[in-house]
């Protein structure tokens, strides 16, 4: 017996020991959205809407299930020859985004509960595969090696697809789907082909690894390495939504569903920056003198591309409010990108300024694409025009709206989003890019164009109603409660931000990385 216990004791355990509380926020999201699946067979066609709210409430305690964690220093799925090799990794970084991810999931829930029922749309597939999404833009974050990141940035973008073309029969979804499928599943191809290039360059997977071993590359080795470096970063610069990589953006927004079109717009935005900064800042910090300039070079065409075509959007054509707002989020992405190009020059700690404005992004984005659902329902060719007077008829919207498209600008009192821009800003200049700094600037100024015209239109006098569809006697419903509490909770959360917007930008001040 003796013997057994020494050799017991001598013997390396193989056996991982798992964090379940580390992980909850990914398990009980991906387990609502089994269990909304299974029950979807049982549950008869009147009720489906439970299926709905089984979903909000699931992603709701998700998104709960983040406070016990904010201390930041857990790790699971280590390897047992290096502990501090780990897998999953929730640090104050991964839960920042975590909850970006699953509140951002939240909203959008709220908006489809009445989406899903007045489109028809299959409630047991569609809640199923938001919450799968939702899933896996959770793990990304906490993810360090290459293989889960790639894993779970799939498992975010495959139900995505679906869910663009959730509306059967109608051209523009399908069209849309499609187009988002090809250029994604190419995106990704690139991406496991640069992974693989890395690991035979390395031999390891993981991120902290790979970051150690890329600064001693074999000479032979070296220019596949920077194949892999290069490569890698190319499916994440799609997700981002970064020139070139951005075409499918407008006609994917415009096809998708309103609440999707949100979600894509921050959380897909979110699984692209996360990914990149992940294998940026952390695996291949090595080969910062490729990344950077490059990071910086698209940030600035991005940014330009994104509100020059934003400019061109006509007030009077179909879905130009979606459009303009599909650009705006390409723009958006630029000055999201200068953080993490600075990071190449400056350190890690410019992370923060990037995390700190995605937060104020996220919750003012999504406060518009919700007030956009709202007026789609009385107004569904979704012009630009058909806010004209929208304050003479839903003043709540009207000022919520306002205050979004203020935010976006940057423009009092639309606080959060001046000093997110400050924020950035200075990122750039600490990291000696004063021309990307010039940049940002002269596009800001730009983009105060069309926020400004479409927040003049919503208060202006309305006009004459031309056809019996826009008349006075088709004018607003009541609008459906879920929709009012998206408006509401992002409307909130923009104004306590521009209160309090310490709240926010203590993120941009120092490091979410263990150091």
């Amino acid at each position: 017996m003796t013997a057994l216990a020494v050799l017991a004791a001598e013997t390396p355990n193989l056996v991982q020991s798992v964090d379940w509380l580390a992980i909850a926020p990914v398990v009980i999201t991906a387990a609502v959205g089994l269990a909304v699946l299974v029950a979807d067979l049982f549950v008869p066609e009147h009720r489906k809407g439970v299926l709905g709210w089984v979903s909000v409430a699931g992603l709701a305690a998700a998104t709960a299930a983040l406070l016990p964690l904010r201390a930041g220093d857990r790790t699971t799925f280590c390897l047992t020859g290096d502990p501090a090799a780990c897998s999953y990794t929730a640090d104050h970084f991964a839960l920042v985004v975590q909850f970006l991810v699953l509140a951002g999931a939240l909203i959008t829930a709220l908006l489809s509960v009445t989406a899903v029922r007045d489109a028809r749309m299959p409630a047991g597939e569609y809640w199923f595969l938001l919450l799968s999404s939702a899933a896996g833009a959770a793990l990304l974050p906490a993810s360090r090696d290459l293989a889960t990141l790639i894993v779970a940035l799939e498992v975010a973008s495959l139900p995505a697809f679906a869910l663009v073309g959730m509306r059967r029969g109608d051209r523009l979804s399908s069209e849309a789907a499609l187009k988002f499928f090809l250029s994604s599943v190419t995106a990704t191809a690139v991406s496991l082909m640069g992974v693989s290039f890395v690991y035979a360059a390395t031999g390891s997977l993981h991120l902290s690894q790979v970051a150690d071993r890329l600064e001693d590359v074999p000479g032979q080795l070296d220019t596949l390495a920077m194949a892999g470096v290069a490569l890698t970063l190319v499916g994440f610069a799609f997700k981002t939504a970064a020139v070139p990589f951005h075409f499918w953006v407008p006609d994917t927004y415009v096809g998708a569903p309103l609440p999707i079109a949100g979600y894509l717009s921050v959380i897909g935005k979110a699984v692209g920056f996360t990914g990149l900064i992940l294998v940026t800042v952390i695996a291949f910090p090595a080969y910062s003198d490729i990344w950077g300039p490059a990071l910086a070079v698209l940030a600035a065409l991005t940014m330009t591309l994104g509100n020059a075509a934003a400019l061109r959007q006509s007030a009077d054509r179909p879905n130009s409010a979606v459009r303009l707002l599909a650009w705006s989020s390409v723009g958006q992405a630029g000055y999201l990108l200068v953080p993490i190009a600075a990071a190449a020059y400056s350190g890690r700690d410019q992370i923060g300024s990037t995390v700190a404005y995605a937060l104020m992004y996220a919750a003012v984005n999504l406060g518009a694409f919700a007030v956009a659902a709202l007026v789609a329902r009385t107004k569904p060719l979704q012009r630009i025009s058909d806010y004209r007077g929208l304050y003479a008829e839903r003043p709540l919207a009207a000022l919520s709206l306002a205050f979004f498209l203020l935010c976006l600008a940057g423009l009092p009192p639309g606080l959060i989003g001046l000093f997110a821009k400050v924020t950035v800003f200075r990122s750039a200049v600490d990291a000696g890019l004063g021309w990307l700094a010039v940049v940002m600037a002269v596009n800001v100024v730009l983009a105060l164009y069309y926020y400004l015209r479409w927040t003049a239109l919503l208060f202006r006098a309305p006009e004459a109603a031309e056809t019996p569809a826009e008349s006075p006697a088709a004018a607003p419903a009541r609008a459906p409660w879920p929709v009012t509490a998206a408006i509401v909770i992002t409307a909130v959360t923009a104004v306590a931000l521009s209160g309090a917007p310490q709240l926010v930008l203590r993120f941009a001040s120092g490091s979410l990385f263990p150091q």
